[in-house]
């Protein structure tokens, strides 16, 4: 149906629903972020609270205005409305986002509310939709004066600290596990195919194997390590998936230059590769793994050159 047809029974309706989605929703984030992030946790229970106030006042005018029996009606039922995505489909969702998420909510609220009561032509139901509209414009800065207060206790800091921690153990450690085994064991077989064939399209074929082959292989070990129920590293099946990925592009990285048919080009390139692949190893050891620089770079940078002369080693023999 479209909102100008709305009348108020269903306007009062459409509102209510809304606000007992809102603040399911909000619920919903308090409590799969309460473990980990209990300020803003806080901060969802507040406006939970908040939607059911208004939830109770819609209703009780309702009652007042149109008896007991309240219809369905819901915002995917109406032209025009944006509808939330269902927070369990956000479990995985980081504050950050949820905050955001929160703030598109509350502005979708208050367009709403100022809309309805423009097309009511009841004096009480106008009203009602008119403070709600200005309730929900001052629910922005209820969340900034409880940030405020968050930042200035250190709770914000600390969430901030613990994301920072989950961010890596779920994504950059599979993730820089798969890139190093991806660029430096398939550096081997590779470059001994190339020394060995003198044959890009040979070499390419080796290198893909091997890497696809270990992507799938570092994929599933990943996975079956650990569930990450004790240690906390998060979804074993998104870590495996993690994990398989960037083990396959480590190897493909080095193995595409090899689609070029002149054979000296492409080990060139192939080389060029290999270093770029190493220093952002290095990179993401320092960066996340708290790992000096320079000890990062030799560690890596021997560990592949040591591979790739065992590969040029076997070919060449």
């Amino acid at each position: 149906m479209r909102f100008c047809d709305l009348n108020e029974s269903q306007l009062l309706a459409l509102a209510i629903t809304a606000e007992e989605e809102d603040g399911r929703i909000y619920r919903d984030f308090a409590h799969e972020l309460r473990k980990n992030f209990p300020a803003t946790a806080e901060l969802f229970e507040h406006m939970a609270d908040e939607e059911s106030g208004h939830r109770h006042r819609l209703i009780e005018l309702y009652q007042k205005k149109f008896g007991s029996h309240i219809p369905l009606v819901r915002r995917q039922d109406v032209k025009g409305f944006m509808v939330p995505r269902s927070s369990w489909l956000l479990r995985t969702v980081r504050p950050e986002k949820a905050r955001e998420q929160a703030a598109v909510m509350e502005l979708d609220a208050r367009k709403f509310y100022e809309a309805a009561a423009r097309q009511s032509n009841d004096a009480a139901v106008r009203q009602l939709l008119g403070d709600l509209a200005q309730e929900e414009q001052r629910h922005e800065s209820v969340a900034e004066q409880i940030n405020e207060r968050q930042a200035a206790n250190g709770e914000l800091g600390i969430e901030q600290n613990v994301a920072r921690r989950l961010f890596v153990l779920h994504f950059v450690q599979p993730g820089l596990a798969g890139l190093m085994d991806g660029s430096v064991s398939t550096l081997a077989p590779l470059f001994a195919a190339a020394f060995a064939t003198g044959n890009t399209a040979e070499t390419f074929k080796v290198g893909l194997a091997a890497s696809v082959g270990a992507g799938i292989s570092m994929g599933f070990a990943e996975a079956l390590s650990d569930d990450g129920k004790l240690s906390g590293r998060g979804t074993p099946w998104l870590r495996g998936l993690v994990c398989g990925l960037m083990t396959a592009i480590g190897g493909l990285g080095h193995t595409l230059p090899f689609l070029i048919p002149d054979f000296r080009l492409a080990m060139t390139i192939a080389m060029v590769v290999v270093v770029i692949e190493l220093s952002i190893i290095s990179f993401i050891r320092w960066r996340y793994m708290d790992t000096p620089l320079l000890s990062a770079a030799f560690q890596v940078i021997v560990g592949g050159l040591l591979v790739f002369l065992a590969g040029w080693f076997i070919g060449a023999s």
